[in-house]
């Protein structure tokens, strides 16, 4: 089976998005350059962390190799623009990579598709001598899509500050469990199942 590396080294534009309502949305990253255009979905709690990580990875780019690394976003509200139409799903990320090149000061954000047979459990008898041993790290299987995204530093805290954003545009948190509230309230915890 081929697999596909959709490669942005820059991307024209590169933003983390939402498609429906608060409480049912699908997160997507979606970059756009040279008449492409690919969207792959992922979890709200990706989008957080990988926000949080960049971070981490431009303070850490600064400490150890001098890097100028903008401080915070632009005084200019960034990109508010929704998602490029058609938001179609090339595939689900299962596992994001980050790396900074010093050579050309610029941050790789690579999400890797979910593995089809990442949970594979084969149950049977073995015999003492025959014992396979997986010499190969637990690196990523090679014969998965991915999306490789090359940003500069500025544009690397544009994406930090509208996944920001984004996330936290879904539903307020209860002020007592901190669960979402939906529109018509939740049955809180804390209230012992009464309606919030």
């Amino acid at each position: 089976m081929t697999h596909q590396v959709h490669a942005f080294e820059p991307p024209e534009r590169f933003v983390a998005g939402t498609v429906g309502p608060p409480g049912e949305r699908t997160f997507f990253l979606q970059a756009r350059g040279g008449g492409r255009l690919v969207s792959v979905a992922l979890e709200k709690v990706q989008v957080s962390l990988l926000a949080e990580k960049l971070e981490e990875l431009l303070s850490e780019a600064q400490r150890r190799f001098g890097v100028k690394v903008p401080e915070s976003a632009p005084v200019v509200v960034g990109d508010n623009e929704p998602l490029d139409t058609p938001v179609d799903e090339e595939f689900r990320v299962g596992t994001l990579g980050l790396a900074f090149d010093v050579d050309t000061a610029t941050v790789v954000i690579e999400a890797i598709a979910v593995g089809e047979a990442e949970v594979e459990v084969e149950l049977g008898e073995a015999d003492d001598d025959e014992v396979e041993i997986d010499e190969e790290p637990d690196e990523p299987d090679e014969d998965l899509d991915r999306l490789r995204v090359r940003l500069t530093p500025e544009a690397t805290r544009e994406f930090i500050e509208r996944a920001k954003r984004v996330v936290n545009a879904g539903r307020p948190p209860c002020p007592l469990c901190g669960q979402p509230l939906d529109p018509a309230g939740h049955l809180c915890p804390r209230h012992n199942g009464y309606h919030r």
